[in-house]
């Protein structure tokens, strides 16, 4: 059986506490660029996005200025009724 001793217990904590502070340092530094670049993903995929819509509008606006206007079908008479008392 193994006992636990103190300076394990102490060199654990050392390391611990050690890439705690890395971690925080190195998130400080690399945060911001990596939001940066997000950012700038995000924003590449909303102009892709508004251009395509852009695009549809216009295509069918254009489209619907330039089609004939559709004949409408005759299905027979009009028979006007009159009520008799």
């Amino acid at each position: 059986m193994v006992e636990a001793s103190w300076n394990g217990f102490i060199k654990t904590l050392a390391f611990i506490i050690i890439f705690y502070y890395l971690f925080k340092f190195l998130l400080k530094i690399f945060a911001p660029i990596l939001v940066r670049k997000a950012m700038g993903k995000m924003q590449e995929q909303m102009e892709n996005q508004f251009n395509q819509t852009k695009n549809q509008h216009s295509n069918s606006h254009s489209n619907s200025t330039f089609e004939k206007p559709k004949e409408k079908k005759k299905v027979g008479e009009y028979i006007e009724y009159e009520e008799v008392d």
